[in-house]
This record gives structure tokens, sequence and C-alpha cells, in this order.
């Protein structure tokens, strides 16, 4: 009470002699108001339970919460250097933005990273490199039961659902796959008017809650799926297991940022929470799984199918093989999403400790194909903090076909790394259902971003692929990606992992993967 006293006392004070002051100076009256505002918030720090901080410091303490709220801001703009800020470092950043505006992506004195760290990776060049493809290559996705087959940029747009995305983003976005001729996988928030309106391709994700083709109890609505899924902008139909940043729990959407539009996308009630289930109801096991995809595959009218998922157990990866080759299909694709990969929001211990990071991941999915037998018919996809044309290359070093971005592509469109996704307060109009902050969102300027910025990284990656002296990603070999492992070791991909041969686990398994076949098994995930 005695500091209540003395703030009061002192506030008291300086009203009262500045009193007399009134008739000669015009600042008075604000400064007075100001004086008793100061006292009004110290004795409220000192009266208040919540935080000991203001208490012990009452009106000074505040500051000590201003800074707090603009650490992030402080330590992206003006702490962290070009090469060591997270998610994406500042380099990295800079290089889309100078892509997407169609500016010089050019590097001056040469390179900032520290070459002889451990995990320094690079690429292996070939003394007589060759010319640079003129075409930009496409992956066919298709298999032997698919009459629809799609050639597949290698890269594209990864899965972002509208809803965690803003009306204008996802336009923009469309708009610029559809400039550029490559894919735009809509995420599982269900199939928006903001996803047809420019014709770009789409891959149509669908996740735990079936949004866009669910019944009214929240299960698999077969005949709403076929209707959707016959649209011509839907070129390939993928369904989610997982995403890499949270594995094992389902999405949430809470009931204020549930609209009337977003309500009628997904089809759930408006208003209310949207809880998606962690796992799929219309399978258990996974022969269940191969059979639903082949389901969702006719259901389609012949277009490719296939599934996304950030891998776990390697094991339960097997039995899925088995299943495959047990029931004699397949699915079209499969993208591998890294648990470095991003979200809209996730629990801190799922998006730092659960999933396979990408390397590892690609690497088993890969591997395990060639070894059942199955290489040749399933592409691999591979999305997980893909931004520049090495970035691609590395991934088909490591085994994948071609690659997704969502967050590069987010920077495209203007996202500054506020990481504020969750908050619906972007500062930019990408993450966000406010309409006042979405307008910022210029759709024509952004979506030719977009474009801009897909056009040079694929390009970036042709010129890689060809310094290697290669003439097309098929070329690619493990060789030709190297990993300093100390600091008078390198090695490459080829000497750093197993590769096997086709069909070798059917015949002769190594060691290293003999438990893990033995144990799978076709009708249960878990063994």
């Amino acid at each position: 009470m005695i500091r209540i006293a003395v703030i009061v006392s002192i506030g008291a004070a300086a009203i009262a002699s500045g009193a007399t002051a009134a008739t000669v100076s015009p600042w008075w009256w604000p400064a007075a108001a100001l004086c008793a505002a100061i006292c009004a918030l110290g004795t409220h720090d000192l009266l208040q339970r919540s935080h000991s901080v203001l208490r012990n410091y009452p009106v000074l303490g505040h500051i000590r919460f201003l800074l707090e709220s603009i650490r992030p801001e402080l330590q992206q703009y003006f702490i962290e250097r070009n090469y060591d800020g997270r998610p994406f470092d500042r380099d990295v950043r800079s290089l889309v933005y100078q892509r997407a505006k169609g500016d010089e992506a050019e590097l001056p004195f040469g390179t900032e990273r520290n070459v002889y760290a451990e995990g320094y990776e690079y690429f292996e060049s070939s003394i007589r490199p060759l010319p640079v493809a003129e075409e930009e290559p496409r992956v066919r996705i298709g298999g032997p039961e698919c009459t629809k087959p799609y050639d597949m940029s290698l890269l594209n747009v990864s899965a972002m659902s509208f809803g965690s995305l803003s009306a204008n983003a996802v336009l923009a976005l469309n708009r610029g796959a559809a400039l550029g001729g490559f894919a735009h996988d809509t995420g599982e928030g269900g199939l928006s008017e903001y996803h047809l309106r420019h014709g770009g391709d789409l891959v149509w994700e669908i996740g735990t809650g079936y949004f866009g083709c669910r019944t009214a109890d929240g299960n698999f609505d077969r005949a709403r799926f076929a209707e959707k899924a016959a649209h011509d902008n839907v070129k390939c139909v993928s369904l989610k297991l997982s995403q890499g940043a949270k594995p094992g729990i389902g999405g949430v959407l809470p009931g204020e940022k549930v609209t009337g539009e977003i309500a009628r996308v997904r089809e759930v009630p408006e208003g209310r929470t949207v809880v998606s289930p962690p796992y799929h109801r219309t399978f258990g096991t996974p022969r269940e799984l191969i059979r639903f995809l082949a389901e969702m595959r006719e259901l389609s009218g012949g277009k490719p199918v296939g599934f996304k998922l950030c891998v776990g157990s390697r094991r339960e990866f097997l039995a899925v093989c088995k299943a495959m080759i047990e029931q004699g299909t397949a699915p079209d694709f499969i993208i591998v999403d890294g648990a470095e990969g991003g979200t809209g929001a996730a629990p801190l211990e799922f998006a730092d400790h659960l999933g396979t990071p990408l390397t590892e991941g690609l690497l088993t999915v890969h591997n395990a194909l060639v070894g059942a037998g199955l290489r040749d018919r399933i592409k691999i996809g591979a999305s997980g903090k893909v931004a520049t044309g090495a970035d691609i290359v590395k991934r088909m070093v490591q085994g994948a076909d071609f690659t997704n971005a969502a967050r590069a592509m987010m920077f495209a469109v203007g996202c500054i790394q506020a990481q504020s996704c969750h908050t619906n307060a972007c500062p930019v109009g990408v993450a966000t259902q406010d309409p006042r902050r979405a307008r910022a969102l210029n759709v024509d300027d952004k979506s030719a971003r977009v474009h801009r910025f897909h056009s040079a990284t694929v390009r970036s990656a042709q010129q890689i692929i060809a310094s290697l002296g290669v003439h097309e990603p098929a070329g690619l070999r493990p060789h030709m990606l190297r990993r300093r492992v100390d600091p008078v070791t390198v090695q490459s991909y080829a000497e750093l992992y197993d590769w096997l041969d086709p069909g070798q686990l059917l015949i002769d398994p190594p060691e290293s993967w003999a438990a893990d076949w033995k144990a799978a098994d076709p009708d249960r995930f878990t063994a």
C-alpha cells in the first residue's frame, strides 16, 4: 500500500504543481492527463496478481512485455545473419523474392556458408557440363490402371487449404499455376470456387475430414467425390494420410473462422469448430488402404490417384508395399512430406519431435518401392522446405521424381515469415480470413510473381542438372550429392546410404531390411 500511496502522491503533486501553470502553458492539460494515466496504470499493476514483474516494477515492467512482443521482428531484421534464420534464412527468402519479381538473383563476393562445417552438402560438378535443356522436363503420373495420366512439373504448389489461406492467396496461386502450367494442390480444406476460377491444374487433396465429399456424419461420400473429381481442372487426387509438421493428429479449424463461405466449401455447419480425425474411417489396414485408392481411381474416371504421408515406421510402409503386391494394384504416386514441412498451426512438440525428416523419408520410400519391384509404376513427390533449384535437384537425387513447395510459394505471393498464420492477423493478407487484411494482396500482381518464381527456379534446377553432366533428371545418381561428415571426411550419398536393387526384398532382403520386411503385415499397420 505504501507504493500505491507514493504513486498517487507523485501524480497529485505533479498535477497540483502544474495547476498554476495552466494559464501560461497550453501543454498542461495533456501532461496532467498523462500523469493521471500513469498513476492509474501503476496502481493497477500493484494490485493485479497475474504478473510478478508488474507488481515489483509497476509501469516500467510493461517495457519487458513490449520488447518480448517485437522480439521476432528484431531478430529477423536486425540480429540474424543471412544464412542462419529459421525456418527459412534471409538468403533463401531474398532469392524467392528476387525471382518472383523477375530480378537477377545473383550473389556477389562468394558464399557465406561454412563449406567445412559438418553436414555441409554439395553437388559433384562435371568437368564437361552439358548445354541446358530448352524445354522443362515433365513427369508422367499414371500407372497401368490409370487412363488419364498427367504430366507433372518438377515444382508445384504444395497443399494449402482455403481457410488457412485467404481467397486472394488461393486465387493468386492458382492463376500463377495456370500461367506456368504446373499443378496446385488444394490442401484438405475442400475444392473451392477460388481453386477453379482461373483454370489452373489441380491436385485435389482428401484428408481425414473428407471435406467437400463427406456425409452429414463425416464419412466419405462416394457420389459427391465422383461428381467433383470429374471436374476438368482436377488432374490428380491425393489422399492425405499424415502431414510432416504434425503427423498423428488432425487439424482444428476454430468455429469463429468457419464462415458461411468456408462452411459451404467444407460442407460443415457454419460457426462450429471443425476437428479432423487423426485417422481415416474408410480403411483400417494396409490392404484396405490400397483397395480404397483403387476405388477412388475408378470413381474419378481413371485419373491418377496417390497418397501423402510423413514417414514414421518403415515396417508399416513395407506393409503397404506388401498389400500392393498381393492386391495387384498400386497408387500412381506417393508424396513424401518431411518433418521440416510447414503448417498453419501445430503443437510445438509435434513440429519439433515427431515424424521423419524428408531426406530419410524419401530414401525409405524410394528404396522400399525399388526393393518390392514397384518403383517403375509409382512416381514419388517430395515436399518440405523446397525453395530453390538446388532443393529440387537434391530431392531428385534422393529418390523423388517431382517436388512441391508451400512456404516458398507463400513468399512469392508476399509472405514475410511473420509466423502469425494461426492468429488470423497475417500482415500481408496471405494466411488470414480478415477481409481488410486480405484485400492488400493483389491477385494479378502476385500471380505473375508465382509464375516468375516457378519458371526461374525450375530453370535453376535444369542448370544444375546440366552442370552435373547429365541431360535430364533421370540421369541423376546418388554419387552426385556429397556430404561432409567430419572435418576431414566427405562421402557421397551412394556411400552414406544403402540402395536396394529392383526386387531385392522379394528375393534376398539385405540384413538391414530383413527383419522389417519379414514383420510387415498387409493386414495390420502396427506389428
